[in-house]
């Protein structure tokens, strides 16, 4: 992996996600590269939702991702991903998964797939009045690949921003099952967790994970994410938030913990 001047990575999305099948029901990510801090939880996680979706059926797309963070990976190691086929029902699939690197398990989820369904379609949040992407500043998200991001000018650009329009630069196309594992690699890239004033605490880790899946999205277009922090208990920190595409329409919604130490 190369770097942009402004520090951005210059390694392809697609390539990230390349799993190859070893064997059935097992999946290898090839594609490393060195990076100083453990391997970014949102890459493992996208591979995983991904080696999951490859054991089901295409007409069943992901509605859920529920995963823990166990171990610090490395980047510049394969990552191999175990799927065990729980069930397969009438109208749904669900998964378990664990990634593992040197024989340990860094990464395990539960995903679950479903039928397209017609009935009801509604939400409760709203895409908020902000500035469109193109009128946004610009954040280099750091460690993505193949990302663009702007910030809305009334927010001010800071270091994690909590409210941002985003877009994928190389081509996904429109299968769903990519382009939501390309939302779970984009839904780890920021937080709310630098809302509460902690006297000297701060987030030192993920510790889990959750996207549900809404409707598809074309990770190609501008989305908005919006993430609210919610409590800090026991040194750990909740924050949720959704996804919207431009229409208004809320594709995800996210929900991450993250476990908060004394910064020496």
């Amino acid at each position: 992996m190369s770097e942009t001047p402004n520090g951005s990575p210059t390694g392809d999305l697609r390539d990230l996600l390349d799993l190859e099948m070893v064997e059935e029901n097992t999946y290898r990510a090839n594609y490393v590269f060195d990076e100083d801090w453990p391997l970014y939880g949102g890459q493992v996680a996208a591979q995983a939702l991904l080696a999951a979706g490859l054991t089901v059926d295409s007409e069943r797309p992901p509605h859920s991702l529920h995963g823990y963070f166990l171990r610090a990976g490395d980047a510049s190691r394969p990552t191999l991903f175990k799927v065990d086929r729980d069930r397969d029902g009438r109208s749904f699939s669900a998964r378990r998964v664990v990634a593992v690197q040197r024989g340990e398990v860094i990464f395990s989820a539960s995903v679950s797939f479903a039928a397209a369904a017609e009935g009801l379609d509604l939400q409760a949040p709203e895409l908020p009045a902000v500035t469109p992407p193109e009128d946004c500043l610009e954040w280099i998200a750091p460690r993505m690949f193949s990302l663009e991001v702007t910030i809305p000018p009334e927010d001010g650009v800071s270091a994690w921003p909590a409210r941002f329009w985003s877009r994928f630069t190389t081509d996904i196309g429109d299968d769903v099952l990519l382009n939501a594992a390309a939302l779970t690699y984009l839904s780890d890239v920021s937080a709310d967790l630098h809302s509460f004033a902690t006297d000297g605490f701060i987030p030192a880790a993920s510790l889990d994970h959750a996207v549900w899946f809404h409707h598809p999205a074309h990770l190609q277009d501008w989305v908005f994410t919006d993430y609210t922090a919610r409590a800090i208990a026991g040194n750990r920190g909740m924050y949720t938030g959704s996804l919207c595409d431009r229409s208004g329409r809320m594709v995800a919604s996210v929900a991450q913990e993250a476990l908060y130490r004394k910064l020496r």
